[in-house]
């Protein structure tokens, strides 16, 4: 159901995303785990959002010419393992321990960000 609240963080997701080029899905989580949805669901469905989000970044910069794909395909083997760990980790960790790990790591990379 489409509503202000989507609409409003559907904005935000977007802008975000494409702003920093990544940060989106860090929106997203707390957005759709306020619709009763659990951790591991909410990080999931965050996924399935930023994914297209991503692509149309990517293409829009790559057409822009801000990065070529030689500098990006290095990097894609490795994210592709790594998604596939991250994946198969998540069904392992209690979502109550997924949630301080996924709130440490944003207060990480806030702190981190205003400290450099």
């Amino acid at each position: 159901m489409i509503n202000l609240k989507n609409i409003m963080g559907g904005f935000s997701v977007g802008i975000i995303n494409a702003l920093f080029g990544a940060g989106g899905g860090m929106i997203a989580v707390p957005i759709i785990k306020a619709k009763d949805k659990n951790q591991k669901e909410a990080q999931a469905s965050a996924v399935g959002v930023i994914l297209p989000l991503c692509m149309l970044s990517a293409a829009i910069y790559y057409i822009k010419g801000y990065y070529t794909l030689s500098e990006a395909l290095p990097y894609v083997p490795f994210s592709v393992a790594g998604a596939i760990i991250g994946t198969a980790l998540m069904k392992k960790i209690p979502d109550r321990i997924l949630r301080k790990i996924f709130a440490s790591f944003m207060l990480y990379l806030g702190v981190r960000m205003v400290m450099r």
